[in-house]
């Protein structure tokens, strides 16, 4: 859905504005209407328009002051301005355009010119990110005291027309009670030969370091900017100094620049602590992700210990049975053939006895197999030997395979073992990765399918590829999978905790894991390269 423009027109004339709305809005414009340039400033406070459109002449501030203003702020900053003026007005836009003004329009301009500077401006401005909200627009406060009334007024009607909020005060008092964090400056008074005036000066200037506040000060008096008064001046704390005499042009410019200054600060210091917190935050999650990754190791390791001690008890109950069997055995087999060799070949006892010999022969292929798995489980439990070694990588992945036949039943496996060298690293870590994988390509096909484990080994780097014609990892999950604790599994069915101790061992040894799809099998494919230096 296309978004439709929004323009705050500031005009005091309510006829102009009427008419201004009804052009407006004729061509698919949102209008709103401000009266006053201080208006539209508590206007900007909410929802940002798309651009402001101002007759330059308004009561108090004019359009020049209120660009300045919408310039200096951070969040209005990039808003598109257009002034309007009469026809004859031509030295107005040098001045505009210098204060913050994208464009002029003579009020007196074709209805058409108007719209075709709106459309250019909004284009442009199109391209500009979203503002900051924290960032809120307001008037500059300004305290002013001076004991001269006609003083006083001079300035405050000087201070309100460039657009500040000006509050009188006559008691040095209520001037120090006043000045804090929402003061921008303070106006005081210098007046006779010994400058009274500056001991307020001073105490403000404690002040001010004392919240800390960022208020200026600003003194103004006869004879103030003589160069053995304004020494005095500054000592005290004044950020500015006029002379009495001054005309009201330099007022104006002096408070301005130092009104320009203390936002362009704020902005810098709002900037530096927001990066401050993003700092703060990044540096937080790798914390937190620190620790999600120590407690997964923790959880694993303990879980992997533990099955390690139950394995290699039950290897160990097992295999004592199975010697006392296989000893046993030998032994049966002897004395039968020695009892064989005393029968006749062709009598009934004979053929018993060959049909007991078979039987025999069965038995000890089945307990073959059986001391061969109990090799297996016995190897797969020395989860405390983290001491690098050669590793015969095939070996290693069959041993998983053999542990995990019960899960695998109905799954085709496929062996392709083409890497030449071997791997130097702890056999109990490429257990933990292998089995994980491969435990979890076999839950992801439910019981029927294809997995396909290969080696190669190219320039000193082990590559061990594992696919699967499961239904592979979403794209959008590929980056999550390694996370702590995050599982796509049932509750109950799932730790989250094999692929993300899967990726701590391979990264903790220089190697990378990446997750993608086989082009074979067309589920996922997870690809683990590892230098020959180790697991």
């Amino acid at each position: 859905m296309i978004k439709t423009p929004t323009i705050l027109v500031v005009e005091d004339s309510e006829t102009q504005a009427l008419a201004l709305r009804q052009v407006l809005e004729g061509h698919g414009y949102d209008v709103e209407v401000s009266t006053s340039a201080e208006a539209a400033l508590e206007r900007l406070n909410g929802r940002l328009p798309d651009m402001v459109v101002a007759d330059f002449h308004l009561p108090g501030m004019d359009g020049g002051e209120l660009s300045r203003q919408i310039r200096l702020n951070s969040r209005t900053r990039a808003l598109p301005l257009l002034m309007l003026t009469s026809a004859r007005e031509h030295d107005l836009e040098r001045q505009g355009l210098e204060s913050g003004v994208d464009a002029y329009v003579s009020k007196s301009a074709d209805t058409e010119l108007l719209l075709v500077r709106l459309q250019g401006l909004l284009r442009r401005s199109s391209a500009v990110g979203p503002v900051d909200p924290s960032s809120g627009f307001r008037r500059a406060r300004i305290l002013l005291t001076n004991p001269s009334t006609t003083a006083r007024l001079r300035l405050r009607n000087l201070l309100e027309h460039e657009g500040y909020e000006v509050v009188e005060l006559t008691d040095d008092e209520d001037v120090l009670r006043q000045a804090g964090h929402d003061t921008d400056c303070v106006i005081l008074s210098l007046v006779g030969a010994d400058l009274e005036g500056l001991e307020l000066c001073n105490r403000l200037r404690a002040r001010r370091e004392s919240l800390p506040a960022d208020f200026q000060i600003v003194a103004i008096g006869p004879g103030a900017d003589r160069p053995d008064r304004l020494a005095r001046a500054f000592a005290a704390g004044a950020d500015e100094v006029a002379g009495g005499d001054d005309s009201d042009d330099v007022v104006r410019v002096r408070i301005r620049a130092l009104m320009r200054r203390k936002i362009i600060i704020e902005d810098s210091r709002r900037a530096l602590e927001a990066e401050a917190r993003a700092a703060a935050a990044a540096e937080l999650a790798a914390a937190n992700l620190q620790l999600r990754e120590a407690q997964a190791q923790l959880v694993q390791s303990a879980k992997m210990a533990s099955l390690g001690e139950l394995v290699a008890g039950i290897a160990h109950e097992i295999n004592n049975p199975l010697a006392f069997i296989l000893g046993h055995q030998d032994t049966v087999e002897r004395l039968m053939r020695q009892v064989q060799a005393e029968l006749p070949a062709d009598g009934p006892a004979s053929l018993v006895l060959a049909k007991a010999e078979d039987r025999l022969g069965a038995m000890h292929l089945g307990l073959q197999r059986i001391q061969s798995l109990v090799l297996n489980l016995r190897k797969f439990s020395r989860l405390d030997d983290a001491d690098k070694q050669q590793l015969d990588v095939a070996d290693a992945i069959e041993t998983v395979l053999v542990l995990l036949a019960p899960k695998l039943c109905g799954i085709e496996v496929r062996r392709q073992f083409g890497a030449r060298g071997k791997l130097e690293g702890s056999s109990a870590l490429l257990n933990q990765v292998v089995m994980n994988i491969v435990a979890n390509a076999a839950d992801a096909m439910g019981g029927s399918g294809v997995i396909a484990v290969s080696t190669s080994d190219v320039d000193g780097i082990y590559h061990i590829d594992i696919a699967d014609s499961g239904p592979g990892v979403p794209e959008d999950l590929r980056d999550r999978i390694f996370e702590p604790f995050f599982t796509t599994k049932a509750v109950g069915h799932g730790t989250g905790l094999g692929l993300a101790i899967a990726y701590g061992v391979v990264k903790a040894h220089g190697g990378e894991i990446n997750v993608g799809v086989s082009p074979d099998l067309g589920g996922a494919l997870f690809t683990l390269t590892l230098p020959q230096g180790g697991v």
